[in-house]
């Protein structure tokens, strides 16, 4: 296991870097990494390693997230106003349409399993997104009209929305009756998730404001906090989004001292380094590229029309705002990035039994392989140019 972690860090990190010289995401070189070490290729990977993959890459996400919560200001989010909120679900219902209508004429499937195949890739990735819109707020582009937090918060909540409706369709594809009632679980997942972790984060600030610890001291207290959380949204039979609660208690915290915020977002930023190559190097490592070279042009048809319609669900968030033209076309780059939620859902519906299961898994890989660097590489392509700077870079 020791050497499989040490393969990881260390290519991953040279590759990454390589990449990054080469003018691209520094996370295409992490996946390939991956895909190289793991069970597709050299298969040099400790099992073990592999049979937590999911839990380590969730690990590496609540980092992410944990940090986006404490650099994220609620005033800014309510001066956002409509775009935040609508980013949380149109979109996603935007690609899933798109799927609905593409993939039975391409791909031969069922309505149902068109939606199933949907709610596998509609989802947003966090992991690559909220660090560039980190990026820009620290670098100051677009955050005069607070285009970095509308993305990121839209990001966060985007998941939650649709593994729900992932959880709904694969029911009824099992032939489970779903109730409106299991359709409540999303608002309810968000409200619960909000609420829980607004209560945390005012724990959390009367303690540190009272308690003097080292800010390394308060960093393991919060991860350990979010831990619990994530936990218990499998645990817990009342609808409940773990993620959201830790992305909310940092919200918090900035809200009630912004400075203490700042700094312990240092403190995930460092520790974002080695949590960023474990991430995309194990999903890298889940990639099967004998389904992704056996797939053919109908999958790649599939995600690139369903992604054209995602981009229009972004203009319609964006609709009838004070954004420029340009300020909207970045944000519909920005907001394409598929892979950490494809990853962990992608291979379910083949383990359910479902007919459409290798068909699924096949799409969220390419999807993963296509979308990732896609929006990636399109950020950093584009920001300079769409966005606005408002202020000088923080060193």
């Amino acid at each position: 296991m020791l050497i499989s972690f040490a393969l990881i860090f260390l290519c991953g990190m040279l590759l990454g870097d390589l990449f990054k010289r080469m003018g691209l995401p520094s996370l295409l070189g992490m996946l390939m990494t991956g895909i190289v070490l793991g069970p597709s290729m050299l298969d040099v990977l400790d099992s073990t390693v592999l049979s937590i993959s999911a839990d380590l890459r969730q690990l590496a996400l609540i980092v992410i997230l944990a940090r986006a919560g404490l650099s994220l200001d609620i005033d800014d989010l309510k001066k956002a106003g409509r775009p935040a909120v609508l980013m949380c679900f149109v979109p996603a219902c935007f690609e899933i349409l798109g799927m609905a209508l593409l993939a039975p004429r391409l791909l031969h499937l069922s309505l149902l399993e068109a939606v199933v195949m949907g709610a596998v890739i509609a989802a947003v990735s966090p992991a690559v997104v909220v660090p560039k819109m980190l990026y820009l707020m620290e670098q100051g582009y677009g955050t005069d009209k607070h285009i970095p937090q509308i993305i990121m918060a839209g990001a966060s909540v985007d998941d939650v929305f649709v593994i729900v409706l992932f959880t709904a369709a694969t029911g009824l594809a099992q032939g489970r009756a779903v109730s409106p009632l299991s359709l409540l679980r999303i608002p309810a997942s968000i409200l619960t998730g909000i609420m829980t972790g607004i209560i945390l984060g005012v724990l959390c600030g009367l303690f540190f404001r009272r308690v003097h610890i080292r800010d390394s001291s308060k960093v393991v207290i919060l991860l350990s906090l979010a831990f619990l959380l994530v936990a218990a949204e499998q645990l817990n039979p009342v609808p409940f989004s773990g993620l959201l609660a830790v992305m909310t208690v940092g919200m918090t915290i900035q809200k009630q001292n912004a400075v203490l915020a700042d700094r312990l977002s240092d403190k995930y930023a460092k520790l974002w380094v080695a949590a960023e190559v474990i991430l995309f190097v194990l999903v890298g490592a889940a990639v099967d590229l004998r389904y992704a070279l056996g797939a053919g042009l109908p999958v790649v048809a599939v995600i690139l029309g369903a992604l054209a319609f995602r981009m229009l669900g972004v203009l319609v968030c964006t609709f009838r705002t004070n954004l420029s033209a340009k300020e909207k076309l970045f944000c519909m780059i920005a907001y394409i990035p598929k892979a950490t939620v494809q990853a962990a859902i992608g291979a379910l519906p083949l383990a359910m039994g479902l007919p459409c299961g290798q068909v699924v898994l096949t799409t969220a890989v390419l999807s993963i392989l296509i979308t990732a660097p896609l929006g990636a590489l399109g950020t950093d392509l584009t920001y300079k140019k769409l966005l606005r700077r408002q202020s000088s870079p923080i060193d």
